[in-house]
């Protein structure tokens, strides 16, 4: 089941104490806009089975969640099993990971992992397993072992207006999307006007990973043909591109499609 959750200048002079002042004001602004971005739903993915309260599987679940914000606030990235000792039940155990985007500050990663843990537990009470993405962080628990599985499933994918008979900004895009396939990790991307970036979870293998962008790059073509803006999420993987003035694909959407297994 998935759910998603809803050049000007001028001259003139300003005086140095009232400079400083708009100065940290704008810094102030500009922090809290990109934490507002990061937090920006892009899907949740959740299981049709559902566990009871005070089961074992909650026992394992809760302390998962705390687990991931806590970590969060010193990596990037980090997996973690919990219940899978040899005298524990089966049923209760819970295996989970959580990632942020490469270019997040550390602060700002903890801050978007807080916010997946709580929408992702409102997106999907009470399931054996779920996964939620954020503009720029990630999480992801289940019942069953799925770290490290190469997972390439269209989740999500959203298209902007058509670039017609462009043939500079075919080949721009084509370089970026060629550059991003090669991501080990979190990529950024850029030729001439058009730019990008890709990011693979970090349980999967270099291998895999390749794989996986292979794939998500085929999609662009394949469904969003001369868009001037893309985003395509898979199981472990993202990408996404952007011609000058289209980053947050707000503008001429033509298609959204929303995927689950």
């Amino acid at each position: 089941m998935l759910r998603r959750l809803h050049s000007y200048s001028t001259h003139k002079t300003i005086p140095a104490p009232r400079l400083t002042l708009l100065f940290f004001l704008f810094l102030s602004l500009s922090n809290h806009d990109s934490f507002v971005k990061a937090r920006i739903f892009i899907y949740a993915d959740c299981s049709q089975e559902t566990y009871a309260p005070n089961s074992p599987f909650e026992e394992n679940h809760n302390p998962l969640l705390a687990s991931i914000v806590s970590s969060s606030s010193q990596a990037y990235y980090s997996s973690f099993a919990f219940g899978n000792g040899s005298s524990a039940p089966t049923e209760g155990i819970c295996y989970g990971l959580y990632q942020c985007r490469g270019d997040l500050r550390i602060t700002d990663c903890s801050r978007c992992i807080e916010s997946a843990v709580t929408q992702i537990s409102l997106a999907c009470p009470y399931s054996y397993g779920a996964a939620l993405q954020l503009e720029s962080c990630y999480v992801r628990y289940e019942n069953i072992d799925f770290l490290g599985m190469l997972d390439k499933k269209l989740k999500y994918i959203k298209c902007s207006k058509s670039v017609n008979n462009d043939v500079e900004f075919y080949k721009r895009r084509d370089d970026v999307l060629a550059d991003l396939s090669t991501a080990m990790g979190f990529k950024v991307s850029s030729s001439g006007s058009v730019e990008g970036y890709a990011q693979c979870f970090g349980d999967l293998s270099s291998g895999d990973c390749s794989s996986c962008l292979a794939d998500a790059v085929g999609r662009f073509k394949d469904l969003c043909g001369s868009a001037a803006a893309a985003a395509v999420y898979l199981g472990q993987c993202y990408a996404r591109y952007w011609e000058s003035g289209y980053y947050d694909l707000s503008s001429g959407l033509i298609h959204a499609c929303f995927l689950i297994h």
